[in-house]
């Protein structure tokens, strides 16, 4: 099996004039190890780690650039086969996080950080969050250790997943799209697959910022962040482009909405749906407009809604496969 080790390959943006750094077959597994969102904010993995604060040099110097280096990313990987017109269907096989994860208060991230109301949810903190091992004996099937009284089933997934745009630029922090990018989706996780538009031969995917869990809105800018080993494969879909990223559930498809403001999103998560359906099932733009509005399983995902420079608010519209019947 391809693999790229931790530290081997660091990437800041998604940009399609890079030099693959690995190339792989169509449904070839390969594995990344990908670093934490903030480069080794927790220094090692004793039973007491050491680790940078808030404050500390190591996370001023990532922030010395516009934007921060935050997010690092492994990239690009060329998918043979793949062409520009075509969709990447990624395939999450597993994810296993590392023995820590964080979150906290990162200054001016989140909607409270010139809070003065709730003032001591303005002032840097980082929070620890040991991941302990499941049944499988690897922490993907994990608990996530909060403090000594609160822990809960762990829920890894992949926050930043993308193919190269087809003629910008977007860092790996503040890029989102029809691409993919930093959207912070739980649903980005082992047993689903993912759609992504290709703008270019090879696909040129980019696969880092991974999460031991995240709750709804991933309100303070910082979910359980964590380094991790990740697992997949990529399959192609020729000739077919998307409104927006699409996510293959084992019972249920998800369409992802990009955009400010949140109701905006919202829409965008349901036309995109909308035309999922009537392309791939013959349900008619009407049928499934009525439906949304009607039918209980219908549901809309809030995954990332964070106050930060320019990021876009992320929903997912959600409807279960056994309601995909072809036809009005």
């Amino acid at each position: 099996m391809q693999k790229i080790k931790r530290g081997e390959v660091t990437k800041y943006a998604f940009d399609w004039r890079d030099e693959p750094v690995l190339h792989v077959d169509e449904n070839e597994t390969f594995e990344l190890e990908t670093d934490d969102a903030l480069s080794g904010l927790i220094q090692d993995d004793s039973d007491e780690p050491k680790y940078h604060d808030f404050l500390s040099q190591h996370v001023i110097k990532l922030q010395e650039a516009w934007p921060p280096k935050y997010n690092p990313v492994i990239g690009p990987i060329h998918i043979k086969g793949c062409s520009a017109g075509d969709l990447v269907a990624v395939k999450i096989e597993s994810i296993d996080p590392w023995r820590y994860g964080f979150s906290g208060i990162l200054p001016g991230i989140g909607p409270l950080g010139d809070s003065k109301y709730w003032e001591d949810c303005s002032e840097p903190h980082v929070q620890i969050i040991e991941h302990i091992p499941g049944p499988s004996g690897k922490t993907r099937d994990g608990k996530g250790k909060y403090s000594e009284k609160l822990t809960w089933d762990l829920m890894p997934f992949c926050g930043t997943l993308a193919t190269a745009p087809e003629r910008e630029v977007f860092t790996s922090l503040l890029g989102q799209g029809p691409f993919g990018g930093n959207i912070d989706c739980r649903d980005v996780r082992a047993g689903h697959t993912i759609l992504l538009n290709s703008y270019h031969e090879g696909g040129l995917l980019y696969v880092g910022d991974m999460h031991g869990g995240q709750g709804d809105t991933e309100f303070t800018g910082i979910a359980d962040e964590t380094r991790a080993t990740i697992r997949l494969s990529c399959s192609i879909i020729k000739n077919k482009r998307i409104r927006g990223v699409r996510i293959l559930k084992p019972k249920s498809i998800v369409a992802v909405g990009i955009n400010l403001p949140m109701e905006h999103a919202v829409y965008d998560s349901c036309w995109n749906m909308m035309d999922w359906l009537k392309e791939e099932y013959s349900i008619s733009y009407k049928d499934m407009y009525i439906r949304m509005s009607c039918d209980p399983a219908f549901r809309i995902r809030t995954y990332q809604m964070v106050r930060a420079a320019t990021i876009q608010h992320v929903v997912g519209a959600e409807y279960p496969k056994e309601r995909l019947i072809k036809g009005f």
